[in-house]
């Protein structure tokens, strides 16, 4: 499905991950020029992603870390990083278990975010954690 506004993910038959698919990326074709836009609805992806864990827990973990580490860069990028902070926290606290790429990510983004709040010795505990994650074996 084409998206062409913040409405097309809320349209009969969306599957509640297309829904929150579909607001992730809404939120991020717009972040630049619509701030208030694309933070309401990677809030609002944020909010249906937690719900939706709930319902199966694990079954979605890693689109509620991806949603959350959308609304801390989007936050970052409004130099809101003390409300990034929690958010990206939460996505390393989510994508630990399952560690790979998901988790390299959330710790990136924790280290830009303790970068932001000049915790420089976390951000770069967080970073060299990161470093160590291996790519996957390649055939």
């Amino acid at each position: 499905m084409t998206r062409n506004g913040p409405d097309d993910t809320t349209r009969s038959g969306t599957s509640d991950v297309e829904v929150i698919e579909g607001l992730l990326a809404y939120a991020q074709t717009r972040s630049s020029r619509w701030g208030g836009a694309a933070l309401k609805r990677v809030s609002e992806a944020v909010a249906r992603s937690r719900a939706l864990d709930a319902r199966a827990p694990g079954t979605h973990t890693t689109l509620l870390a991806r949603s959350l580490l959308a609304k801390a860069k989007l936050l970052l990028k409004r130099d809101r990083a003390a409300e990034a902070l929690p958010l990206a926290q939460e996505a390393v606290s989510l994508t630990r278990p399952t560690g790979g790429a998901p988790l390299a990510v959330a710790l990136y983004c924790l280290a830009t975010t303790l970068e932001s709040l000049h915790r420089y010795s976390e951000a770069a505990a967080a970073i060299a954690e990161a470093d160590q994650i291996l790519p996957p074996d390649e055939p």
